[in-house]
């Protein structure tokens, strides 16, 4: 595929997976790096999301254990819980992962993240995650 065609192959995955906030998230960034934007879609969605080997799902899963480790990407967070609820994983699946999460990144890091999630649970309307166990 050409540079035009891996982005418009990347631009399908991309309203697939984040819907709305991926296409914000490349909008805010037309105007201080478009082609940040570009690799956005290009690279990340149109090559590494696209791979077959795992599901958009088990991609989710990884993408939010790594954000909550790295710490301080609560944008990213943000859009990539409502990605994973997109790609059906439920808040009682992500509530675990993020809790999963304390054992290797730490309690700040998994507090902040599932801080997150709350958020983005309520402007979705979902009930809340009741006892896991």
């Amino acid at each position: 595929m050409n540079r035009e065609e891996r982005y418009e192959y990347g631009l399908k995955v991309l309203n697939e997976v984040d819907g709305e906030a991926g296409q914000r998230v490349v909008a805010s960034l037309a105007d201080v790096s478009p082609e940040l934007g570009h690799q956005v879609v290009a690279w990340a969605f149109g090559d590494m999301y696209a791979r077959p080997e795992l599901s958009p799902r088990d991609r989710q899963l990884v993408t939010l254990g790594v954000l909550t480790a790295l710490g301080g990407c609560e944008i990213e967070l943000d859009v990539h819980l409502n990605a994973a609820l997109n790609v059906g994983l439920t808040a009682t699946e992500i509530a675990e992962a993020l809790l999963h999460s304390a054992v290797y990144a730490g309690m700040p890091r998994a507090i902040n993240a599932t801080l997150v999630a709350k958020k983005v649970f309520a402007e979705r309307g979902l009930p809340p995650v009741q006892n896991l166990s």
